[in-house]
């Protein structure tokens, strides 16, 4: 491993935990992501001084957050890993996982709060709030969507438009001063 290979890896095992991953994970994804050929087990858990076994539950779990592909290689029998080659492919799969395992719950339980029948004061207080979480979930969301469905150039546009937009904002504000 070269030493800005070496330093990503050690940073993404850093924040693997603050992501919602483990060490381990966040160390072999970084590897997958920063090695241009694609990977094999042994050659994962050599590299990263880390067991087979713990690099075959890693992969599981990259895969089932679809973020690693599994390649195969004429003549060879094992299977090999490597990223999507495009960084707003893995973002967009990031969304999806994240999605499906922090925001959607969270959507539901609100929605579960707001079909209660409010029996004070406070409750409805609460209620209101819940409104208000609620609505801007589902506006990020509906966000989301639109921006896991378009190209990623499309993408890349609009968010250098939107800190453009910010920035005349910002502006005009000024001259309204």
């Amino acid at each position: 491993m070269t030493p800005i290979i070496n330093s990503l890896v050690m940073h993404f095992g850093e924040m693997g935990s603050r992501w919602g991953l483990n060490r381990t994970l966040g160390q072999m994804y970084a590897l997958i992501v920063l090695t241009e050929q694609p990977l094999n087990a042994d050659q994962i858990s050599e590299q990263l001084n880390i067991s087979r076994s713990n690099v075959s539950m890693g992969l599981k779990e990259l895969k089932a957050w679809n973020l690693i592909k599994l390649n195969h290689i004429p003549g060879d029998r094992k299977e090999y890993f490597s990223a999507p080659a495009d960084v707003w492919e893995i973002a967009r799969n990031l969304m999806i996982e994240r999605r499906k395992r922090e925001v959607d719950p969270t959507l539901t339980a609100l929605r579960d709060v707001l079909l209660e029948h409010p029996n004070s004061t406070e409750d409805q207080y609460a209620q209101q709030r819940v409104q208000q979480m609620h609505d801007l979930i589902e506006l990020v969301t509906l966000w989301s969507d639109q921006i896991q469905h378009m190209p990623s150039e499309k993408a890349a546009t609009l968010l250098k438009l939107g800190s453009s937009l910010h920035k005349v904002l910002e502006f005009k504000d000024k001259l309204l001063k």
